[in-house]
């Protein structure tokens, strides 16, 4: 690989920013205060620019979700690295600014600035696309003093070129969960996501070899416990995970006695293949992200997700939960063919297939999506999405009464996350829920911490005390090897609570 090459004869001080995510569905940072954790997940992106940096330069990761950057540290830098997701624009504008008072050199690359980089005219150096292409180009006409402002590629990245995250620069023990990449691209071409346009559909994969060596390194860094592939399709090359990367997987984690529980994004047809269930199964994967985005058949054929519409969805969830994994699940209402039915379907549905974790959201145009294309041609964009599709903004004009829209939305928050339907929900998986031994989740100081908390700020301070106390002793006396998990989830509901706002 070029960076791998190239002689840097000055050394540099790095400064490398992630900025801060709001408080969101997926930031879960009202449950880090449970476990003494500062963030929920590293800036994975981040750490794998880091380690495309020739090794005698210094290098400073300061992740703003964990800690504060100080003024020293800035001026201290020759270049200061941004990456940031669309949801972190308004953080990342905040350090922009302090950079720009000092006078430094930005470097800047991730989702918000290669989804729209006319919007950043005051960065020195836009790093667009996959950094594995554009980047080491970056660093080489540094070399050769004729740096760019901005870096693109129309080319897919070869990830068997991609380094393994420079885990060194953070401190472990701040994450509740640490994040591995296995794959890049979708076979799908669903009309509101970005990732078959940005990586292709074509699914571009790690070597074994690179993936254990991930294992290996994080291993080495003390951690134990949950680790997220952020895959955005995990499954979408199911043969070179049947025959290679699980088994591969399944042998190291017996030979390290399973020091890590998986969790993985994949779509609904995972359900379909029993092999593949049952090798993510003994390879550690305890849960699964599905976009399953909404049960009304107009509007799944309407966005292109033909995969969902042409199944039981309810029963593809069961079989998932049969197998031992368990389903969070994305949703979405704002569709064109959503009618005012579609909030109690979306309700009903959520309830019944006892998906604890479901992110329901508003429909939201990414600019380099087909929805977006449609809708921008049809006169109905308002502005640039912020990547939160939470935050009850539209940024388009929808079909159906704009207040409808937000007060259904509002309405499925209410309901899926009340106190009386959130622990139903959560009592009704756990009843059916049979994981393997090796994944259940055990009593350390960690998990001990978070119960006697959660017996203060649930079981005593909050408005669901009465549920928190009946699934404390029903799990306690009947699933006692799930009593933790139950404990943990009481937690996640704090967190969705105060998040949507939701007081019944």
């Amino acid at each position: 690989m070029l960076f791998r090459v190239l002689n840097f004869k000055n050394k540099m001080n790095i400064l490398l920013v992630y900025p801060r995510i709001p408080d969101t569905f997926w930031s879960f940072k009202h449950a880090m205060k449970f476990i003494s954790k500062k963030a929920s997940h590293p800036p994975l992106g981040l750490l794998t620019i880091a380690a495309m940096l020739p090794e005698t330069w210094k290098k400073k990761v300061v992740d703003l979700n964990v800690k504060k950057l100080h003024d020293r540290e800035i001026a201290q830098a020759d270049y200061v690295c941004i990456s940031a997701m669309s949801v972190q624009e308004e953080s990342a504008m905040q350090v922009i600014e302090r950079c720009r008072k000092f006078n430094k050199t930005i470097v800047a690359g991730g989702p918000l600035f290669t989804a729209d980089p006319d919007a950043f005219g005051s960065i020195d150096h836009l790093i667009l696309n996959e950094g594995e292409l554009t980047f080491p180009e970056f660093l080489a006409d540094i070399q050769m003093q004729c740096a760019k402002k901005v870096y693109k590629s129309s080319a897919y990245a070869n990830l068997l070129e991609t380094p393994a995250p420079d885990y060194s620069l953070v401190k472990v023990s701040d994450y509740a969960t640490l994040s591995i990449q296995y794959s890049r691209g979708c076979p799908f071409n669903c009309e509101f996501c970005e990732i078959t346009s940005l990586l292709g559909k074509k699914v571009r994969v790690k070597s074994s070899k690179q993936i254990l060596l991930e294992l290996d390194q994080i291993l080495d860094s003390g951690y134990r416990g949950n680790i997220f592939i952020v895959d955005d399709n995990f499954i979408g090359n199911r043969k070179v995970l049947k025959e290679d990367l699980l088994p591969k997987i399944i042998a190291w984690m017996e030979t390290h006695n399973y020091p890590f529980i998986f969790t993985t994004e994949a779509s609904l047809n995972l359900s379909d293949d029993q092999v593949l269930l049952d090798l993510m199964v003994r390879a550690g994967f305890a849960k699964v992200f599905i976009g399953i985005e909404t049960p009304h058949i107009g509007s799944l054929v309407e966005c292109g997700k033909q995969l969902n519409a042409s199944r039981n969805m309810m029963e593809c969830v069961r079989n998932i939960h049969d197998a031992g994994i368990e389903v969070s699940a994305g949703f979405i209402v704002g569709f064109d063919n959503d009618s005012a039915e579609v909030f109690q379907q979306q309700i009903d549905f959520i309830q019944k297939s006892g998906i604890i974790t479901a992110m329901v959201g508003l429909l939201t145009a990414p600019n380099h999506t087909r929805l977006y294309k449609r809708l921008f041609k049809e006169g109905r964009i308002l502005f640039r999405s912020n990547g939160d599709n939470t935050s009850h903004r539209l940024n388009f004009i929808p079909k159906m009464d704009r207040e409808l829209l937000l007060n259904g939305y509002k309405y499925i928050l209410d309901s899926i996350y009340s106190r009386k339907a959130y622990y139903q929900r959560l009592k009704d998986f756990l009843k059916g829920y049979h994981p393997l031994r090796i994944l259940r989740s055990g009593y350390s100081k960690e998990n001990l911490m978070a119960l006697l908390r959660s017996i203060f700020y649930i079981g005593i301070v909050s408005k669901c005390r009465f549920q928190y106390w009946d699934l404390f002793f029903w799990s306690l006396f009947k699933r006692p090897d799930l009593f933790p998990m139950a404990i943990t989830y009481s937690i996640y509901g704090y967190h969705f609570r105060k998040v949507f706002g939701v007081v019944s």
